[in-house]
């Protein structure tokens, strides 16, 4: 079965975000625990955690179905020092506000290497960071999400995410976030049946799917291989319609969040709604 949602606000506090996501037919969601624009965030209250465990009960979220994001600030792999102990610090605070909510996997993007380190330096430092993270918290697996390559972020090949998880020691507590704009955008070619079966083949067999802990579902205002990163409605972009009827009629993206990033939030109960058809067809 397949678990559809959006990435909704937590606005007024992450108690909130289960509401959101019921009152536009979602099955999964996504949130950010904190503000992702800032370092610092007040910690959780007792009263926040206690209401939004008790609202996703009450909705049928279960951490499965749930995929928080990390702030945008954050780079696991920074070249300075000092940047990347700031990061690593926030990343921690991430993970510890997963396990406050009783939640069982927090996405983030890897990192970038911003042309002052190698590639390879940038990936190790990446996964050294997952590894300070895992030693210090339970239960919650860090999601390598794949990027677009914009700039200098790394992750947006499929053999760049095998890398950091090779040198992630707790290999139970890794996985990956699979967004279809960023991959076709990355050169993966998910527009047609031919393209979308060889992409993820190459995936299974660079990764594999034991990985897969959750997917962004987002058209694309790009290009293939233009390595910018521009969402847009599905059906509306490059990606077109043909890529989430595969996606959706696909066992191997059951019971994991597929999630809607897509611009225009006004039209995500319409898209869930269009996607849950596509896989009773």
């Amino acid at each position: 079965m397949k678990y559809i949602g959006a990435h909704v606000s937590a606005s007024g506090g992450v108690e909130n975000a289960p509401l959101n996501a019921h009152n536009i037919g979602a099955t999964a969601f996504a949130l950010f625990t904190k503000n992702q624009r800032q370092w610092l965030s007040a910690p959780l209250s007792q009263k926040s955690i206690e209401l939004f465990r008790e609202r996703c009960e009450q909705y049928n979220y279960s951490p499965s179905r749930i995929l928080p994001h990390d702030s945008y600030l954050i780079n696991l792999g920074h070249p300075l020092s000092d940047a990347l102990e700031k990061s690593r610090t926030s990343f921690l605070d991430e993970m510890k506000r997963c396990e406050q909510l009783g939640l069982d996997r927090l996405n983030f993007h890897p990192g970038s290497h911003l042309n002052q380190i190698s590639v390879d330096e940038c990936l190790t430092r990446i996964a050294e960071s997952i590894n300070i993270s895992l030693e210090k918290t339970k239960g919650v697996t860090a999601v390598i999400e794949n990027t677009a390559g914009q700039g200098t972020n790394l992750g947006f090949k499929f053999e760049q995410i095998a890398r950091i998880i090779d040198i992630v020691e707790d290999k139970n507590r890794v996985g990956v976030c699979i967004d279809t704009c960023h991959s076709f955008a990355a050169g993966y070619d998910l527009s047609n049946a031919e393209g979308f079966k060889r992409s993820f083949d190459h995936f299974d067999k660079v990764i594999g799917f034991k990985y897969l802990k959750g997917m962004h579902l987002n058209d694309a205002k790009k290009g293939l291989n233009s390595r910018v990163d521009r969402h847009d409605s599905i059906g509306v972009g490059l990606l077109g319609e043909e890529t989430f009827k595969i996606l959706m009629k696909d066992p191997r993206f059951d019971g994991i969040p597929l999630i809607l990033e897509t611009p225009d939030e006004t039209l995500w109960s319409e898209e869930i709604a269009r996607l849950k058809s596509w896989e009773r067809e």
